[in-house]
């Protein structure tokens, strides 16, 4: 029984590109990575479908019944029509109930999954070692099905998103992967829940690599999650059908060089809005994270707000999409200028009342519906000027669905091409280059995922990879908490919680009378039944085979060993007496002496 799984994510030693392709092409890699892909595919596909499933049903009950209002949905999924809101005085009651409930079950349960289900799965990826609590993709289907169906200005992609990287780590932990193996399949989850729900395969596999990073690239996610986003995109379509999510009427094509100019200037509107999106969006969150009220009561006080905006302006509510098609088809009369400038401000005050407050859902279909506002905004007041502008508002607004979110994500490459598979047409990919990477640079460090990081370099995941030279010259002493946190193996499981709880730690050395006997930790715990805590001791459950350190050792040493051994704790202990404990490492003691050194030497 290992005490805490931890692989360093390369290798201690920098390999060249060659050893890493020819890793890539392994037969056994290969084997390895077709099984888990096919499996992790095919769990986002199913989750995708029960998932899109009940945000229809309760949007048909919450929405439909209570408030007799039907949202319009786009060409893909049926006839984009307005229909008359029968109870319009509902709407704020609707949306504060569907934010309380929301509230409930996440505050409750899985605290850890409020707010979007993106940002989840990136800071598991990065901080957490891939792990994700087994229960937070059904909660978080759960919350988010009754956010959006109660009017929630959210997205379906981050809970699809932390459904398929939930079950890529629950996989990977069933099956004893390395923590390096649980972050491939976490990544490889993301990708295919989001190319599932999104109809958009490609687009998705690539996200699950790009969208861990600002300025970077996971690309050993990329080859399993081609398999698994198929296999998830052809089970969702199998059941909800092959059509693109918008339908989108004649053919566009780039032949007049001419109109890039019009498309920069897109590209500079969609990356001020992106900023503005981007802050907006943080600014809230802060303000409610810092009220003092009960968490669960937050997503309701969001849920009143978008209420009040959705009384006078019901084209906010909810995920918007029929709202994006009626701009992709210039229906004027459906949706006029005045309404389209309306439902910009407003979709960004609706969204960051409903993710922020801590409502449950994603924030990506906000902003390709206020992108999406922003190009048919732009697209009116340009199209005077026919030789830099096109005759129909069409390829404007796609551009502005990928150019705003594609710039404030980081993620340029994989929204072009979700958004060019969302609407079934490649013809924009010249002009949407343009436009996408104007506002990515124009965004800079402005950004709306938190738990990105700029790259590989910047992440725990891959921290080891650049960091040999200086960790050589590094000792452990210098790293080492020399009075740690200790328990005794007759302490109960529900004790040990609550010292983790209390100290803030995943684990801890179990001494008894004076000698150092085993360890236990956070995942010996994850393993068991809740009910079993205050019934089994620390002795039942804690490692006692233990590979040790030693104050005079480096870094490096001490980093080689725990990678061998899989392992994120290494008690150091005198030499010739592995009962007499001198301290105690985790992996974040010995990264923080490291960052604090590297600072001194820059």
């Amino acid at each position: 029984m290992h005490y805490t799984i931890f692989s360093i994510e390369m290798s201690i030693r920098i390999k060249p590109l060659l050893s890493k392709t020819i890793g890539i092409i392994d037969t056994g890699y290969i084997k390895k990575w077709l099984v888990l892909a096919l499996l992790i595919g095919a769990a986002s596909g199913l989750g995708a479908i029960v998932f899109y499933w009940a945000v229809n049903g309760a949007t048909s009950l919450m929405l439909g019944k209570l408030a007799g209002y039907t949202p319009p949905v786009p060409g893909g999924e049926g006839q984009t029509v307005v229909s008359a809101i029968t109870r319009r005085w509902m709407i704020p009651v609707v949306c504060t109930l569907g934010g309380l409930l929301s509230g409930l079950v996440l505050y409750k349960l899985t605290p850890e999954a409020m707010g979007p289900g993106t940002d989840a799965a990136i800071d598991s990826f990065h901080n957490k070692d891939g792990l994700i609590r087994r229960r937070v993709p059904f909660f978080k289907m759960l919350a988010s099905a009754i956010t959006i169906g109660s009017g929630g200005s959210a997205g379906r992609e981050g809970p699809a998103a932390l459904i398929g990287g939930g079950f890529g780590s629950t996989l990977a932990d069933l099956l004893r992967l390395d923590t390096r193996d649980r972050r491939i399949a976490l990544a490889v989850g993301v990708g295919a829940g989001m190319g599932a729900i999104f109809k958009a395969p490609l687009g998705g596999a690539i996200l699950g690599a790009e969208i861990l990073y600002r300025r970077d690239f996971e690309f050993e996610v990329l080859w399993p999650a081609f398999i698994a986003s198929i296999v998830g995109y052809s089970i969702f379509a199998s059941w909800n059908g092959w059509s693109p999510i918008f339908s989108f009427t004649g053919t566009f094509t780039f032949t007049r060089p001419a109109e890039l100019l019009g498309y920069a200037v897109l590209g500079i509107l969609c990356g001020v809005a992106g900023i503005a999106y981007g802050r907006s969006f943080h600014g809230v969150r802060i303000l409610f994270a810092r009220w003092k009220i009960p968490g669960y009561v937050k997503p309701a006080v969001g849920g009143l707000a978008v209420g009040i905006i959705g009384l006078f302006l019901p084209q906010v509510l909810g995920i918007g999409y029929g709202w994006l098609q009626f701009a992709i088809n210039g229906n004027t009369a459906a949706l006029p200028i005045g309404i389209m400038v309306a439902v910009l401000f407003g979709k960004l005050a609706a969204t960051c009342f409903s993710i922020g407050s801590g409502g449950s859902g994603g924030e990506f279909a906000p902003g390709l519906v206020i992108g999406g506002m922003l190009g048919g905004i732009t697209w009116w007041a340009l199209h005077g000027l026919t030789a830099f502008v096109p005759s129909n508002p069409a390829p404007y607004v796609v551009l502005g669905m990928m150019t705003l979110f594609g710039g404030i994500a980081k993620a340029p490459l994989a929204i072009i091409i979700m958004v060019s598979e969302m609407t079934g047409n490649y013809n924009l990919l010249v002009p949407s280059m343009v436009a996408v990477v104007i506002a990515y640079f124009l965004t800079g460090d402005n950004f709306i995922y938190e738990a990105q990081v700029a790259s590989r370099a910047d992440s725990p995941a891959h921290r080891t990879e650049y960091s040999t030279p200086l960790m050589d010259k590094i000792v452990l002493r210098e790293a080492m908490v020399k009075n740690p946190a200790t328990v005794t193996p007759d302490m109960f499981i529900s004790d040990f919680v609550a010292l983790m709880a209390a100290e803030n730690i995943d684990a801890a050395p179990v001494v008894s009378h004076g000698k150092l006997v085993g360890i236990i930790s956070n995942l010996d715990v994850a393993r068991l039944s809740e009910q079993d805590w205050p019934k089994l001791h620390v002795g039942d459950k804690m490692t006692t085979e233990l590979v040790v350190g030693y104050a005079d050792e480096t870094l490096y040493d001490a980093l080689n060993r725990m990678s061998r051994n899989k392992i994120s704790h290494l008690p150091v202990v005198e030499h010739g007496k592995p009962q007499r404990m001198v301290g105690f490492l985790a992996v974040h003691d010995l990264t923080g002496v490291y960052d604090a050194q590297r600072k001194m030497i820059r």
